[in-house]
């Protein structure tokens, strides 16, 4: 599979700019996945900018968004 790295980082939404994973979203991925938390990609930018991924952030800022339980 080819990466298409410029694209992804016109699109990357991580405001931690010394990050050597933007475009590399496999990485940026796996990287997430071993700290145990989610990638910025999957964070309203407001969430984004706490720097809190983890799991549980994600599941209440999806509750908060939508009303629903997950």
């Amino acid at each position: 599979m080819e990466c298409h790295i410029e694209a992804n980082k016109a699109r990357c939404s991580c405001t931690y700019e010394p990050c050597s994973r933007k475009g590399r979203c496999c990485e940026c991925i796996a990287y997430h996945l071993r700290s145990e938390e989610l990638p910025a990609c999957v964070f309203s930018p407001a969430v984004e900018r706490t720097y809190d991924r983890s799991f549980a952030r994600f599941v209440a800022s999806y509750q908060a968004r939508t009303g629903k339980k997950a």
